[in-house]
This record gives structure tokens, sequence and C-alpha cells, in this order.
């Protein structure tokens, strides 16, 4: 079984990198465990971000951002949705 709260961390910190989003929440004990990031410039561009037991990240609507083998180009894939800067 991947340990997704260490995915999510990990997501987090690559979405915090970007310059135009904010990370504000990161809930690991809750079941689903996720992460609230949104727009800095915005107070509707938000999204909640969760991860499957096979690894893959998911807003809250059901798109895969992409999987925990490249972390990173899954915070981008939500800070191009966000309509962030990038990294």
């Amino acid at each position: 079984m991947l340990d997704t709260t260490l995915f999510l961390e990990r997501f987090a910190w690559y979405a915090g990198r970007h310059a135009d989003l904010s990370v504000q929440t990161v809930a690991l004990a809750c079941d689903p465990a996720y992460v609230s990031v949104r727009n800095r410039f915005s107070a509707t561009l938000t999204e909640t971000v969760t991860c499957s037991e096979d690894g893959a990240f998911v807003t809250s609507w059901g798109y895969r951002l992409g999987t925990a083998d490249d972390v990173e180009a899954a915070a981008a894939r939500l800070a191009y949705l966000l309509a962030a800067l990038p990294a």
C-alpha cells in the first residue's frame, strides 16, 4: 500500500512553489486526506486534491492530475488549471 499522506505532503510543497498558488489546508488526519489549494488572486479559483490508493492525484470533481511517480508534474497541472504562473 502506498503512503498517500507522504505524497500529499510532497504535492502541497510543489504546489506552494508556484507564485500564484496558496496552499490553504493540508489535512492528513482526515479520511480521505486532502490538500486545498487556491489562486492567490481569486477567491473562486480553488481546488481540493486527494491521493488515491494507487497513487493518483485527483481533484474534487474527479479530474486526474497525475501520479505519485511525478508529483511535480501533477502540481504543475493543477497550477495550469487554476491559472497560476509556472514555478
